[in-house]
């Protein structure tokens, strides 16, 4: 079991856990990611390790309120523990000096983007981070990418903070006003998507996160296939990061939503019983 150290809310359904786990923290890398249960008949979920520190001994996760795992994970407080932690898992982001790297996250993309964006200034690239989300409220982690980036751009689709637009009229506005090499995006899949199809539109190389279709984590259950270039691919073991350019993004978001109206069945369940119980 690990101890949840700390708690805090980005956001009503966004919230950051600092957990105590000592040898994650001492291996894990940018990319990886762990498996995370609550309560012994749990679901296991995953979630990408936003940051860790190993004189604390310690791994940040950044979680959305979601479905019936991720909202009973939120709703643990400081002093409760995890029931299961698994961990590192995945293949480590490529590092290397490319140049001048965009990195393009939306939403709670912006948690696991953190640590690459890290490790690729550390490398020697110049990092333009530009980060997206519907709101004001919703933008998270600005000031900590302000500590990596050369530097931070914010979208909001209402304009309320930053520039108004999507994130891949920030992505444009780079490409446009002078050279990139490398293009890394995480987020909701129909975000990477797009993202993708524009920086094909400019020949630009992509690495697209494709995390959020995992479900067992150890490449068992199958059910993060992804068609990658034709060819089928896991995203737990195989991943969770792919060359975008070749992602069927198209198959991967019907699949997403296979499974919609049950989790929304199972969310409603969960929320009767828990005002029942008040």
């Amino acid at each position: 079991m690990n101890k949840i150290i700390s708690k805090e809310y980005f956001s009503a359904n966004v919230v950051k856990f600092e957990v105590e786990a000592p040898l994650i923290a001492k291996s894990r890398k940018a990319g990886h990611f762990v498996m995370v249960k609550v309560g012994e008949k749990g679901e296991r979920i995953p979630l990408t390790i936003a940051d860790a520190d190993l004189q604390k001994g310690t791994i940040t996760l950044v979680v959305q309120k979601m479905g019936v795992s991720s909202t009973k994970l939120c709703d643990l407080n400081e002093g409760d523990f995890i029931t299961d932690m698994v961990g590192p898992l995945g293949k480590a982001t490529h590092i290397e000096k490319f140049g001048t790297v965009v990195c393009a996250c939306g939403g709670v993309g912006t948690a696991p983007m953190l640590p690459i964006v890290a490790a690729l200034k550390e490398a020697g690239n110049k990092v333009i981070t530009v980060i997206a989300a519907r709101t004001k409220e919703l933008i998270i982690l600005e000031e900590q990418m302000k500590q990596y980036s050369d530097e931070v751009i914010v979208m909001t689709d209402d304009g309320s903070y930053g520039n108004k637009g999507l994130v891949t009229n920030g992505v444009e506005m780079v490409i446009n006003r002078e050279k990139v090499d490398l293009c890394v995006t995480i987020g909701p899949a129909i975000m990477m998507k797009f993202v993708s199809l524009l920086t094909k539109k400019y020949e630009l190389p992509t690495v697209a996160s494709l995390n959020t279709i995992m479900v067992d984590g150890t490449g068992m259950c199958g059910a993060c296939r992804v068609s990658i270039g034709g060819k089928t691919k896991f995203v737990c073991v195989d991943g969770p990061e792919f060359d975008a350019h070749l992602v069927d993004f198209d198959e991967m978001l019907m699949r997403l939503g296979g499974y919609k109206d049950i989790e929304r069945e199972e969310l409603e369940k969960l929320s009767c019983a828990s005002g029942a119980r008040k």
